[in-house]
């Protein structure tokens, strides 16, 4: 535990020179003015912004990325309120109360409590993040290549069977996933795999490119065939502060969203979609004044978006100490750890822990930052709500090209920057998930070899892929997890007979 913060000052040590600041200040001012633009999440928001971080020191990058990454966050929580539109489906809660709350000229204290909620939430799940990574990193030390094998299936599983409203769309998108990763050079048998005679796709596809074609290219094509000509109406926004009454019906509804936020973004199949729907309803039957939930209560703004940042601050533990993604903004964010040759994993801690302490220290900066920044900043948001839909898309298409082509200066990757744009735009016209896409490519290569060293590990023998007591703890949950709607089903027939 000392041994833990004495590594988190010198993280602060690294990161507190004006350079460093800069970046971090940099970071969260793009992310959030990304973040706020209509239709653009967090995970989008990334990949969008990751090519910005090119050429930079791996620390430096690393803190402008989590800068990106929160104010990404705290972006999309202004244009649930506002706008009634969410970046993503764990902002939905946000806005049933934010924008009827805005709608009654309380704009401001919707945001307020958004803002500060994300602070508190954001730092105590930081907190936290210095407290259990390390003891998960200690665990995953000792576990074997079956062990490793049976998390990723288990990541795989979770993003395709539970995240989603369908499971065969989600193993759909899971399979286009895996064999877009395996696009390459074998590294076992050096044989080329998928690479239809192209020099280019030797060495794979970017995990960039990828990235930024599904999301951003993808989302723009798919917002631009659904197209009002018109920008959207923006509610105004006055200065955002909470008077003492909206304080004491908030700062409960924060530490709640914190504490049930944080244990599901750890979860593999957590996300924030859950915990936001869990704080709105505990919110809503602890509140005073129930009477005011669905007009506009602040209760209903305050624990969800505190849910949300919590959980954000989970997903890094299982990210960075076990190398696997809960949600698309975690999975783009591993794809940039790749992109400099780092692989997140117990090993992490040990090989790069400077790196490591000072994207932890970088949070809590960023955080503090984007405190300071957005409380008087919000109405100057709200305006770059009024930019006209096909000028923002236009926008996006240029940088998302400019960012693609800047990762290898290869023109075939813009043609695959556009290939890949139109699978993502066909992929949300027939409702696939992009995440279980994402996740495929990036945990696809490494889950094969894991499972060939485990069965080089036994000689062949398929007993190898078992392992030991915690490879089989894993694949019951995978079972559990799979026969669990067959379960229910079969319940309810029972019932139903029964009565």
């Amino acid at each position: 535990m000392i041994e833990n913060l004495t590594n988190l000052l010198d993280g602060f040590g690294n990161i507190v020179t004006p350079m460093n600041l800069l970046i971090a200040l940099i970071g969260v001012t793009v992310g959030t003015a990304v973040g706020v633009l209509p239709g653009i999440g967090p995970a989008m928001t990334v990949a969008l912004l990751l090519p910005v971080t090119y050429g930079m020191e791996p620390a430096q990058a690393f803190i402008m990325f989590a800068a990106i990454f929160y104010g990404g966050m705290y972006g999309g929580s202004t244009t649930s309120i506002l706008l009634n539109t969410p970046g993503e489906s764990s902002s939905v809660v946000t806005a049933i109360e934010g924008n009827k709350m805005a709608k009654a000229g309380r704009a401001a204290q919707a945001l307020a409590t958004a803002a500060i909620g994300s602070f508190v939430a954001g730092t105590i799940g930081t907190l936290l993040l210095v407290l259990v990574m390390p003891v998960m990193v200690s665990f995953a030390i000792d576990l074997g290549a079956p062990d490793y094998l049976a998390i990723m299936v288990l990541g795989f599983i979770a993003v395709s069977a539970v995240l989603g409203a369908s499971r065969v769309r989600g193993f759909a998108s899971l399979l286009l996933g895996l064999v877009i990763g395996l696009v390459g050079i074998d590294k076992v048998t050096g044989q080329q795999r998928l690479a239809f005679g192209i020099p280019q796709l030797a060495d794979g596809i970017d995990v960039v490119v990828i990235a930024v074609g599904i999301f951003a290219v993808g989302e723009a094509l798919w917002v631009a065939a659904h197209l009002r000509r018109k920008s959207s109406e923006v509610i105004p926004v006055g200065q955002p502060w909470m008077g003492k009454q909206d304080w004491r019906r908030s700062w409960k509804p924060w530490l709640r969203g914190t504490a049930l936020g944080f244990p599901f973004g750890v979860m593999p199949a957590g996300g924030a979609e859950i915990p936001t729907f869990l704080s709105y309803a505990t919110e809503k039957k602890l509140s005073k004044h129930p009477e005011e939930f669905g007009k506009g209560a602040i209760e209903g703004v305050a624990g969800p978006e505190a849910a949300n940042n919590a959980s954000a601050a989970g997903t890094l533990v299982p990210m960075l100490a076990l190398g696997l993604p809960t949600n698309a903004t975690a999975a783009v964010m591993l794809a940039a750890f790749q992109s400099y040759g780092i692989q997140p994993g117990p090993l992490l801690l040990e090989r790069e822990s400077t790196l490591v302490w000072t994207l932890i220290a970088s949070l809590f900066i960023g955080n503090l930052l984007l405190l300071v920044l957005n409380l008087p900043l919000a109405p100057a948001w709200a305006k770059l709500l009024q930019i006209p839909r096909p000028y923002l898309y236009a926008g996006i298409l240029f940088f998302a090209s400019m960012g693609a082509y800047a990762v290898n200066a290869q023109p075939f990757d813009l043609f695959l920057l556009l290939v890949l744009g139109a699978l993502g735009f066909g992929m949300r016209r027939f409702g696939l998930p992009v995440l279980p896409l994402i996740v495929g490519v990036i945990l696809g290569p490494i889950a094969e070899r894991q499972g060939r060293m485990a069965l080089q590990l036994s000689g062949g023998d398929l007993s190898g892929l078992l392992g030991g007591p915690v490879s089989y703890l894993i694949y019951a949950a995978i079972v559990v997890i799979l026969a669990w709607p067959l379960l229910r089903r079969l319940t309810v027939i029972r019932a139903s007979l029964k009565s």
